[in-house]
């Protein structure tokens, strides 16, 4: 993979189902996404024009499953709407243990002597939830959280350093591909609704009738009203070391040695929402509290006096 100075234009249509020979969500979808994928390992390297990095990942493995993320009969793993002319799919990646490793470029801005930055880690997942329209199989929202179990992560500084330039370096693409996907998105969350198809084309819990009012209902409980990214680490240990090796000799010789921290983070969270828009409610997101009712009558307040401000202008 590699970076782009400027975002690619949307993928548009499924390749799916246009390669199947039709225009909306239908059996070659279905059949796709019920794949169980094992793959021994794999890798994957990034190239910046300031880094370049590698993932690797061992005893990976993607299945479908439930919307309480367990893995039961395939027509369970999908909530099809005909009304709104929406399917919500749920996936789960696995694997056995994770390294990453990243290294500055030769033609990049970093400082000539920098420390690659590796991380190794054990099992963890990811789960993964689609809403698509029936029509023509386009992503509406995502919901894509990335979970870990315990973490140890000896960091130095020069590491820090360079992951704090690493980061920079990336910010720039984030932020072209940001305004791109906002730009799209008052596009992306219309509904339109497209007239049912025969009973036997929408998937619904096997064994259980279910009208037209109980799958709207059972749709909007595990609704994503909007994308999100979350990751959610158990337990991490960071330990932070001063690199002594890079010391000048002198100060080594007056009993300067280099220091060392140590954070320990339990339960730790980070919740993304690129498209909210300020003032709206926070009521959908996954750790909602009544703190945040107060953060948004703020929000809302704060708007209006934009607002009032542009139409003065």
């Amino acid at each position: 993979m590699q970076t782009c100075e400027e975002p690619r234009p949307p993928n548009g249509q499924s390749p799916i189902a246009l390669a199947a020979g039709q225009s909306e969500y239908g059996f070659a979808e279905k059949v796709v996404e019920g794949m169980f994928i094992v793959v021994n390992s794999i890798t994957i390297k990034i190239h910046s024009k300031a880094f370049h990095a590698s993932f690797e990942l061992w005893q990976l493995q993607g299945y479908s499953v439930n919307p309480n993320w367990q893995q039961s009969d395939l027509r369970l793993t999908r909530i099809t709407d005909p009304q709104r002319g929406e399917v919500l799919t749920f996936k789960e990646l696995t694997w056995q243990t994770l390294r990453i490793e990243a290294d500055a470029t030769d033609n990049g801005d970093q400082d000539p002597v920098t420390t690659p930055l590796r991380l190794i880690t054990n099992q963890g997942r990811i789960q993964i939830s689609l809403k698509r329209r029936t029509k023509d199989c386009n992503v509406v929202a995502s919901k894509l959280m990335f979970l870990l179990d315990d973490l140890l992560w000896v960091l130095t500084d020069s590491q820090l350093k360079a992951m704090m330039k690493y980061a920079e370096s990336l910010s720039e693409a984030m932020e072209k591909s940001a305004q791109q996907r906002k730009s799209l998105a008052p596009e992306s969350v219309q509904i339109t609704p497209t007239p049912p198809s025969t009973p036997q084309s929408w998937s619904q819990p096997f064994g259980v009738s279910l009208n037209a009012s109980s799958i709207g209902q059972y749709f909007d409980k595990h609704d994503m009203k909007e994308s999100s990214y979350h990751l959610l680490i158990s337990r991490l240990d960071l330990h932070i070391c001063d690199d002594s090796h890079t010391r000048e000799s002198g100060a080594l010789k007056h009993g300067m040695l280099g220091g060392a921290m140590q954070l320990t983070f339990r339960r730790m969270a980070f919740d993304y929402y690129p498209f909210h828009r300020a003032g709206d409610a926070c009521k959908h997101w996954v750790r909602y509290s009544e703190a945040m009712e107060t953060r948004g009558q703020w929000a809302k307040k704060l708007v209006s006096e934009f607002q009032s401000k542009i139409e003065k202008l």
